[in-house]
């Protein structure tokens, strides 16, 4: 059976006219007769193309101010008959209406108009009725007729009637309508989420993807759905593997806990920080963020909070290293530090991120509100007769919100605005504290006077006994254990201060 059809009749109503004319003036060629509406009419005609208007069709004007133009049955008749239905096509000419062979149709602007904070009058107003309906009955009847459904199709859907003489494949036609389902589905999903406020469902569209070189590793494919151009500027350097997309992700979420502050820096591997500080100068919190685990660093991610001069970008030139990001570099840094080909420069922009996490478990899917609380000095309790010293609060706040964004089971050591040493993702907080301190000497950190983060609470004292034989003077913790006074009372006999903050910080 020849699936092959002749386009001979188009309907044609858009909201964007950008790259339609070409379209126009080819199907004017191919003596293809042209139904349209509105502004869309107005803007054939002033091609000096012939169309005929819809409501000379339908014998009914646009009405409602514009929200039922084509909503009527001589236009779906046109669309949804089976041509190789005998029934279908005696009533086509018992009701005299016209075959359509395509639909070229947008929808109107609805995520564009939410996200410019219209009023809600506005943003209803762009919710698309006849342009949906035109893009799923065109799409079913793929068999006889052609949807085109975005601007982004409009060159390849031109290709294909001027390289076949107005004729389209079954293949082709089925193509498209895969394509205007995608889109009518995205934007029914963008409705709903905008209308939602008590049904607790989980629906997401994303239409921007990226095709990485694998996934974690080489045998695995990777892809990333989103928009990464919405939250970078690339300056330089390879592609981002979906690794490095993940210790970006990392370290974006950490560093935005310390956005406006004095210069820090962090290096991060595996997404954990490894490195951490907050200086006067950005190179100097570069050069203490190294030092915290220089073997570590080797490979990572590193990101700052101020932009990155020259004497910074020498220092980091030393370094071989995935990524680097900023809010900007000056001219001199960026040309130092472009000289590996490969590394990754990225000036990270303002940009609102998602409120809840996403990840497939199982069959399904586990979804959470994102982890917003950051510990503060009000959110304190002080439990122990020893109290912090003003510095050792600075130092505690400082590591829960490193331990924060630190695999679970975790402890985190820092002194003076530096990140001493971590232990990470272990399977006891004991294993992770023992770690850390192994870490700590490892590179020559002295850890008296240090502070120490947990996050969660320590079911037994031991990890307060073994932090106190290594150095430690102040422990932030969630607290919450049947058992924490014992902590608190070992905390008591040998002059320790320990707050507790009421909130657990698990990372999986």
């Amino acid at each position: 059976m020849n699936t092959s059809k002749k386009i001979k009749s188009a309907l044609i109503s858009v909201f964007h006219k950008d790259g339609l004319a070409p379209i126009v003036k080819k199907l004017d060629e191919l003596n293809v007769t042209i139904y349209s509406t509105g502004g869309t009419e107005k803007f054939i005609k002033e091609l000096g193309i012939d169309v005929v208007p819809v409501d000379e069709v339908t014998s009914y004007p646009s009405i409602l101010g514009g929200r039922v133009k084509t909503l009527h049955p001589k236009v779906f008749g046109g669309i949804l008959n089976r041509q190789d239905n005998e029934s279908d096509v005696a009533e086509l000419a018992e009701y005299n209406i016209p075959q359509i062979d395509l639909v070229i149709v947008d929808l109107y602007p609805f995520e564009k108009t939410v996200a410019s904070g219209a009023s809600e009058q506005d943003i209803v107003e762009k919710i698309d009725i006849g342009g949906i309906s035109l893009i799923r009955a065109a799409a079913k009847n793929f068999k006889d007729t052609f949807i085109v459904s975005s601007m982004d199709q409009y060159e390849d859907f031109l290709s294909i009637i001027s390289e076949n003489n107005g004729e389209t494949s079954i293949e082709q036609r089925k193509k498209f309508a895969a394509k205007s389902f995608n889109i009518s589905s995205h934007y029914d999903t963008a409705i709903f989420n905008y209308f939602n406020e008590e049904e607790v469902v989980y629906k997401a569209s994303e239409q921007t993807s990226k095709t990485l070189r694998y996934g974690e590793n080489p045998h695995q494919k990777g892809y990333f759905f989103g928009d990464l151009d919405a939250m970078f500027d690339k300056l330089h350097g390879k592609e981002l593997s979906y690794n490095n997309l993940l210790d970006v992700d990392a370290a974006v979420n950490l560093m935005n806990e310390f956005i406006g502050e004095d210069p820090t820096f962090a290096v991060l591997k595996h997404n954990n920080a490894c490195g951490f500080a907050q200086r006067t100068t950005i190179k100097q919190a570069y050069l203490d963020a190294l030092a915290g685990d220089p073997v570590s660093a080797f490979g990572g991610v590193l990101i700052a909070n101020k932009e990155i001069d020259l004497e910074t970008a020498e220092e980091i030139h030393k370094l071989f290293c995935e990524v680097v990001i900023a809010p900007s570099y000056s001219n001199e840094a960026l040309t130092v530090l472009k000289g590996k080909k490969n590394r990754v420069i990225l000036i990270q922009k303002t940009t609102e991120l998602p409120a809840q996490n996403v990840r497939t478990a199982l069959n399904g899917l586990l979804v959470q509100d994102k982890d917003a609380k950051t510990d503060k000095l009000e959110d304190l309790t002080y439990v122990t007769n020893t109290k912090p010293t003003e510095s050792e609060l600075k130092d505690l706040l400082f590591a829960s919100k490193i331990c924060k964004h630190t695999k679970s089971n975790t402890i985190v050591f820092t002194k003076n605005n530096q990140l001493l040493a971590s232990g990470t993702g272990q399977t006891s907080r004991v294993d992770a504290l023992r770690q850390a301190i192994e870490k700590a000497n490892s590179f020559g950190f002295d850890l008296k006077g240090a502070v120490m983060a947990s996050d969660a609470f320590f079911p037994f004292p031991d990890c307060v006994e073994i932090a106190d034989k290594a150095g430690i003077t102040s422990v932030i913790q969630p607290g919450g254990s049947v058992k924490d006074q014992l902590s608190i009372d070992y905390c008591n006999n040998n002059n320790i201060s320990m707050v507790m903050t009421g909130t657990r910080h698990f990372k999986h």
